[in-house]
């Protein structure tokens, strides 16, 4: 019996001036253990006049987490914050009831070429924390657990997993973890994995009961417990998840809850300029016009 529950395909989607890959939420599958809402930025090349420019706007009832292969981006939010993340760091922020942050090219690359590359994720915050104080943590490479083991290479992102622990401050129990082969090889977990698993191909490839699966698809796993699968030579690929959340979240634009009245709470807020500001920001992200393609959606 294959443990193959779902592919899901990158689709195009447009977040300001910018196109990314999102892989979740899917419409069959709206989240994998608490992962709400995953994207894959580029690889996109800019020149000296094209820049990444989101401007302020807001987030409720989740962490953000943004990993980067290539580039820079400098993060200011609503707290003070003001930082460049740059490939192999993890910033990590934590909405709770309310956060405003904005993410553009960093002055200095402006006017020159540069290139972008990197993954953007939501994880949903447990349902007695969804209304906690905001907070924001910026983790530097050497906080991210690397180790090779059975000529494979690990990075562990986020989370626990394999007797290792990522210093990104999580609230659930989940795992993000990079491997990487430079040959053909058989995978096991050995019961390692837990909760719900999905597994994104960034380069290369994967084999699985007799199919072969390439880069920018996501595939989720039936029983997490059964994961094992060949990863070819010369493939980078994201396995995570955990936990799933006991109660279903509700989505709509940036913001996430077990409680739809948050959310129409937070539509108010927004538009009535009632979220916190960022010091030296200019501008804001309008709150989008409700469609009957934009709706609150249950997860």
């Amino acid at each position: 019996m294959s443990n193959i529950n779902m592919v899901i395909e990158e689709r195009p989607a447009n977040i300001g001036n910018f196109w990314v890959g999102r892989l979740l939420p899917f419409r069959e599958k709206r989240t994998v253990g608490p992962f709400a809402f995953i994207d894959h930025m580029g690889p996109a090349k800019l020149s000296d006049h094209e820049n990444f420019d989101v401007g302020p706007h807001p987030h409720i009832g989740l962490s953000t987490l943004t990993y980067l292969f290539e580039g820079a981006i400098m993060h200011r939010d609503s707290l003070g914050n003001e930082i460049e993340i740059l490939p192999g760091q993890v910033n990590w922020m934590t909405s709770g009831k309310g956060i405003v942050h904005s993410e553009r090219t960093p002055e200095y690359l402006r006017q020159s070429d540069k290139s972008l590359h990197g993954l953007q994720i939501w994880v949903a915050l447990p349902k007695d924390l969804e209304q906690c104080e905001p907070s924001f943590a910026h983790i530097e490479g050497t906080g991210l657990p690397e180790w090779q083991e059975n000529g494979l290479q690990y990075k562990l992102i986020a989370g626990e997993i394999m007797g290792h622990k990522s210093a990104v401050p999580v609230f659930s129990p989940l795992y993000l973890l990079e491997i990487k082969s430079d040959v053909t090889q058989k995978v096991q977990f050995n019961g390692n994995l837990h909760g719900e698993s999905g597994l994104y191909i960034l380069e290369g490839g994967v084999e699985t009961e007799g199919h072969t699966f390439g880069p920018k698809q996501l595939l989720v796993a039936k029983d997490a417990t059964l994961c094992e699968f060949v990863i070819q030579a010369n493939t980078t690929l994201y396995l995570f998840g955990g936990e799933p959340l006991a109660e279903p979240r509700y989505i709509y634009w940036n913001f996430v809850s077990s409680d739809a009245q948050l959310i129409e709470d937070a539509k108010e807020r927004w538009m009535n300029d009632e979220f916190p500001k960022i010091l030296g920001e200019h501008g804001r992200v309008p709150l989008p016009e409700i469609n009957p393609n934009l709706t609150i959606k249950k997860q």
